[in-house]
């Protein structure tokens, strides 16, 4: 597999603009980036753009902090798919997991993963691990192994940190094979990419996947 095809194309910035989005797909396109991640209100937007191309539309839910009511991210959900998404990256609830809440943060990554593969899509769960200490993500990749997504991701970018290789190692050896691993927040490089592939990354969310890409040749 190509570099490329691991690449979530992405561009969350609150200040992005429709120009800011049809770029963020032109490059898609032209480089075949697996898919484009964008704000919810632009999923039709970005899924215009790249209709008849292979590149796919990925959106956010419970976007950044997670702490969204269950039925608002079910709501929110609904309308990505709605409108065309294919790939939801949901924030997990921090504050109900942080509370050893444990039941109520499995069920809820239960009901969306439930939802999206129902309708064709793919769940990938934020765990936000700039937040979370070694045991914490031992748990939380114990609830997801039971509420089964499709991926488990590592950062928002929101945070004070990203992914880091350590911690990517560790979420592989603790999910099975059926649930994959996406890197994100502050890789910016050609090594960077390579060396989070090489952790067990099957994708990698990324502002710069242009600047990745071209770093290889």
């Amino acid at each position: 597999m190509h570099l490329t095809e691991y690449i979530d194309h992405t561009n969350l910035k609150p200040t992005a603009t429709e120009t800011d989005i049809r770029q963020l797909c032109a490059d898609a396109y032209e480089y075949q980036f697996r898919t484009v991640c964008v704000p919810p209100s632009y999923v039709l937007y970005a899924g215009d753009l790249l209709a008849e191309t292979p590149v796919k539309v990925c959106t956010v839910i419970g976007f950044p902090l997670g702490y969204n009511s269950l039925p608002i991210k079910v709501t929110e959900a609904e309308k990505a798919l709605e409108d065309g998404a294919t790939e939801l990256d949901m924030v997990m609830n921090l504050t109900r997991f942080k509370s050893m809440a444990y039941l109520s943060v499995r069920g809820e990554i239960s009901t969306l993963a439930g939802l999206a593969q129902s309708r064709g899509a793919l769940l990938k769960v934020i765990l936000e691990t700039a937040y979370l200490d070694e045991n914490e993500i031992r748990i939380a990749c114990d609830l997801c192994v039971e509420a089964a997504p499709d991926f488990v991701k590592t950062s928002t970018g929101f945070a004070p940190t990203g992914a880091l290789i350590d911690q990517v190692r560790l979420i592989r050896s603790l999910l099975p094979e059926s649930i994959q691993v996406k890197a994100s927040g502050g890789i910016k490089t050609y090594e960077q990419a390579m060396a989070f592939v090489e952790a067990g990354a099957t994708r990698l969310g990324t502002s710069s996947g242009v600047a990745i890409v071209q770093g290889a040749s």
